[in-house]
């Protein structure tokens, strides 16, 4: 297994955006990007007292990204899913050679 890099920040931060812990808890979002590490596999992530387990982590350039992948982001296409991270992110360009990591969670079944 490749050697994962420290954190850049923490698990708490992973999901914060309302629409996007709305989207965890109904299970439209199984995954998300950030440009750092926040996550390692087999953490688990409390959102409004639900626990989700980290899945996996992985590196993806923004060009790799699919209309799939959007829908792991809890929207309905790649565009959708670009249009919303610029709107949160205005300074930030939309760059197809941009890597970001990925988080893959899933409920813990109780």
């Amino acid at each position: 297994m490749n050697e994962l890099p420290e954190k850049t920040c923490s698990i708490e931060r992973l999901v914060t955006v309302p629409a996007d812990v709305e989207r965890v808890l109904n299970g439209e979002k199984t995954a998300t990007r950030r440009n750092g590490v926040y996550a390692y596999p087999e953490e688990i992530m409390v959102l409004d007292g639900k626990e989700f387990k980290i899945e996996k982590l992985y590196k993806q350039t923004l060009g790799e990204m699919t209309d799939e992948d959007a829908k792991q982001e809890g929207f309905a296409s790649l565009e959708e899913y670009k249009q919303s991270i610029l709107a949160l992110h205005p300074k930030m360009p939309w760059l197809p050679t941009m890597s970001v990591w990925v988080h893959e969670f899933s409920p813990v079944a109780k």
